[in-house]
């Protein structure tokens, strides 16, 4: 339990999910339930899938760019869990209650196909490509716990699921995306208010994702496999946000170009 009473964690986690039933927020976890360092973070984060009976369904990376970093207060990248009822498809209707981030975020993400087994050696780029079967347009809509996320501290922020809320995924390209060069591919997303009038409109590539969403992913396989887990075939692994985060209102529709990667959108309500 990397030092926390296991006790202690399960209602860390416990809490945690509670909170984000409810759409509330916390001004930090209780001073008995606090993880004091990442590997704390990390026992009461690995708890989510017990306390709440859900599975996991992917894995997500958070600040992987240097603005990420210090919009949430840390100093590299985050793993966190994505459970199962929490992924919408294409066009799908997101509820922003309780959302105090209120942006939407894409991303490339990918397939497993093959297990990833934790192991000593660390998983090169190649390997980890050679693993995936599908690369998937994705959007995700993260969120915290903390009223004050960017103050809350990466021991905390790890075992919130690194801000994980809700994504959406696309289905699998049909492009041959092994041949296309991510970290240049131009991505373009578009955020309709309730008249349909375009609000905001950003670019982005891939060089926003820890440089090249490749080198992020094997950063998260990498990631998993020190903590001891594996990556099971079927889950996906979504790589940040590779533009800055759009933000959104209740009635706002995003649309996001991936190009031949695919297309993907979605609606929000309060």
């Amino acid at each position: 339990m990397g030092g926390l009473a296991p006790a202690a964690a399960a209602a860390a986690a416990r809490l945690l999910w509670e909170t984000r039933l409810t759409g509330q927020t916390l001004q930090g976890l209780p001073p008995g339930l606090q993880p004091a360092d990442p590997a704390r973070g990390h026992a009461i984060q690995a708890l989510l899938p017990a306390v709440t009976g859900r599975t996991v369904v992917g894995w997500k990376i958070a600040a992987t760019s240097a603005a990420g970093q210090a919009h949430i207060g840390v100093g590299g990248p985050l793993a966190g869990r994505v459970l199962s009822g929490l992924v919408d498809g294409d066009g799908d209707t997101v509820s922003l209650t309780g959302n105090v981030m209120r942006v939407a975020e894409p991303e490339f993400a990918f397939r497993v196909g093959q297990r990833l087994a934790p192991r000593e050696a660390p998983y090169t780029v190649p390997e980890v490509l050679d693993a995936m079967d599908a690369l998937l347009p994705s959007i995700e809509v993260p969120n915290s716990r903390f009223e004050d996320f960017a103050r809350a501290g990466e021991a905390q922020l790890i075992a919130d699921d690194a801000c994980a809320h809700r994504f959406a995924i696309g289905q699998p390209t049909d492009a041959d995306w092994r041949r296309v060069d991510l970290q240049a591919h131009r991505v373009r997303a578009t955020v309709h208010g309730p008249d349909g009038a375009a609000h905001t409109q950003r670019e982005g590539d891939g060089t926003a994702v820890l440089g090249d969403p490749r080198v992020a992913l094997a950063w998260l396989v990498n990631e998993v496999s020190r903590l001891g887990l594996a990556l099971e075939p079927g889950q996906f692994i979504s790589t940040g946000t590779c533009m800055v985060p759009l933000p959104v209102r209740p009635g706002d529709r995003v649309e996001v170009d991936y190009g031949m990667l695919g297309r993907l959108s979605l609606r929000f309500v309060a």
